[in-house]
């Protein structure tokens, strides 16, 4: 079998989507319609991990405004005209094809960043995901109380995090 790789997201991979989010993050459910507007509203962010015939993950991205953490299973409208980071909403990759695959993702991202000129990638981690994301270059922020409001919805040790990609 070949090296799982990424591959733009089609809306027609929304079903699959929306199975592999149901199995990694059954606490925190999200719409499929949530996901369809993340898709139609920033498609280049949007991929599919694909290993061999199989579906094997998925991440979303998208332009957004630092320390605004948009809302968990929340329609955004409409991206920012001002945005300053992209946002990571999520990477889920199945257990069996982890092990450089979220790093992937996200070098893929970084130079999408870096095409649109935004110097700054953010996500919020859960469920233990921190250090992971902190071998990847991301640091956690301080969050204030509206911050940490909407991080409550995350569930519980989810944290903010940035990464600085004019340090790197």
């Amino acid at each position: 079998m070949s090296k799982p790789h990424w591959r733009p997201a089609r809306a027609s991979d929304l079903v699959a989507i929306s199975t592999i989010a149901a199995q990694i993050h059954p606490d925190l459910p999200e719409s499929p319609d949530v996901f369809a507007e993340k898709m139609r509203l920033y498609p280049d962010g949007c991929r599919l991990l694909i290993a061999g015939e199989e579906v094997a993950g998925y991440g979303l991205a998208h332009p957004w405004k630092q320390h605004r953490i948009p809302p968990l299973n929340g329609f955004l409208q409409k991206l920012p005209d001002d945005a300053d980071c992209l946002y990571v909403h999520d990477v889920a990759v199945l257990p069996d094809f982890r092990g450089g695959a979220a790093r992937d993702y996200i070098t893929d991202i970084e130079e999408l960043a870096r095409a649109s000129h935004i110097t700054t990638l953010a996500l919020v981690s859960v469920y233990a995901t921190r250090p992971l994301w902190e071998r990847l270059g991301f640091r956690p922020v301080a969050a204030d109380a509206e911050a940490r409001a909407k991080l409550a919805s995350y569930g519980e040790g989810a944290t903010y995090m940035l990464r600085d990609l004019a340090a790197t």
